[in-house]
């Protein structure tokens, strides 16, 4: 039998670089991605501009989404889009609702954090000690770290890609993400007590203990408006993307101005006359939505500032309450009960219910140690009295994002809810 020698790599073709995706055929990529599910497309869809190429030329989203849709669509960009929001959207409920969930937490502060927010891959952490901390939703490592000026407290804050807005006694601080920091003139930014902000470029929204909402400019460091919403204290305020100013009040009173005016335009009030905890406004579907002291949500519809639906969904405080940017069918609701509730907003209704249910095991992300606990679904008619606090710790604030809900406990920990 006649030997065959098979040459041995050359240096040179040891060296080379491995082949890379690009350097292969377009049929060998579809195939590649047809295994793939249609969320996972997405994904890959903005990974870089040449994928993204790749799959809308290769129409895999629109079989994939065809698949998914009963009805014959004739497929342009927009009505593509819509299509993926919708689906992701349903994807986003489904989770919610059925699971199961685990939750990441680790130690982000010294001693407490009541607050938090979430923009852009990111979460900003703090309150109750004296320094806010931005993390990474992904690694959860912290990527900035931004002090208070000595003998301040924080009330309440927000942030862009490009600064940290915070409410510091009764001044307007901003802080750049590179770390310097800049206080408002003493003569614009000195305000009765400020309870509550929301920041939205370039305005900077304040509800103060006097009633009056004040509107400060971020760029001039002016206050360029001062609104009057309520006789009594604005304890929860929301801002929209078309300068729309919502104030809920220490007496259940909700008010709706608009930065074109220098007065309230409309007045919504909750049936149970208590303090408003927690306020949102949704602009997909012009509702907002509103938590109180005596454990109620209520909906009213901005078009017709008509309430909608009213319900107690908790025998204590809600303190917190939010959605998805555009989700239009489900809302994320805690308080001082611990327990996270998923409602739905067009009817009020409890959709499922959730505490933590300490199976726990270590995850190392490297620079933090982060603990994973399970979390529990619970029944529908199961007496939460008999849950012990250690499994639902008051929910102070909370944020949500695609499958996920990030929230403050009145406690050291920052805690990541994941449905899966």
């Amino acid at each position: 039998m006649q030997r065959i020698s098979v040459p041995s790599p050359s240096k040179k073709s040891r060296g080379r670089d491995p082949t890379s995706i690009q350097s292969l055929d377009d049929d060998i990529i579809c195939i590649i991605f047809s295994y793939l599910g249609l969320f996972d497309v997405v994904r890959c869809s903005i990974v870089c501009k040449s994928w993204n190429a790749f799959i809308l030329r290769s129409k895999l989203l629109q079989e994939l989404c065809s698949k998914k849709r009963t009805s014959r669509i004739d497929w342009s960009e927009e009505s593509l889009n819509t299509c993926l929001e919708e689906l992701a959207m349903e994807h986003h409920r489904s989770s919610l609702l059925k699971g199961p969930v685990f939750v990441d937490q680790w130690k982000g502060h010294s001693y407490r954090a009541e607050q938090c927010r979430v923009k852009m891959g990111l979460i900003l952490s703090g309150v109750g000690d004296k320094v806010m901390r931005l993390w990474s939703l992904d690694s959860y490592n912290c990527v900035g770290e931004y002090a208070i000026p000595n003998g301040a407290s924080l009330y309440d804050f927000d942030f862009d890609e490009s600064k940290i807005v915070g409410l510091v006694g009764t001044k307007i601080c901003i802080w750049r993400r590179n770390g310097r920091r800049n206080l408002f003139p003493e003569r614009e930014s000195t305000f009765n007590k400020g309870l509550c902000m929301r920041y939205f470029d370039p305005h900077a929204v304040v509800g103060c203990e006097d009633g009056t909402a004040r509107v400060f400019d971020m760029y001039s460091k002016r206050c360029s408006q001062i609104i009057r919403m309520h006789s009594e204290a604005v304890t929860r305020i929301c801002f929209s993307e078309d300068q729309l100013v919502l104030c809920g009040s220490s007496l259940g009173r909700i008010t709706v101005s608009s930065l074109s005016s220098d007065h309230r335009v409309a007045t919504l009030r909750a049936t149970d006359y208590k303090g408003i905890k927690a306020l949102c406004f949704n602009p997909s579907s012009r509702l907002v939505f509103a938590g109180t002291t005596a454990g109620c949500t209520s909906c009213w519809d901005l078009r017709t500032m008509r309430r909608l639906w009213e319900r107690r969904v908790s025998p204590n405080v809600v303190y917190a309450m939010q959605h998805l940017h555009h989700d239009v069918s489900t809302l994320l609701v805690g308080g001082l009960d611990g327990i996270l509730r998923v409602q739905d907003q067009n009817t009020g209704e409890v959709l499922s219910s959730y505490v933590l249910d300490y199976n726990t095991s270590c995850v190392d992300r490297g620079r933090v140690m982060i603990e994973r606990v399970s979390g529990r679904k619970l029944s529908k008619y199961e007496d939460i009295d008999k849950i012990h606090r250690r499994y639902r710790p008051p929910i102070t604030s909370l944020a949500v994002g695609m499958k996920k809900v990030i929230t403050t406990n009145n406690s050291k920990f920052i805690r990541v809810w994941k449905f899966e």
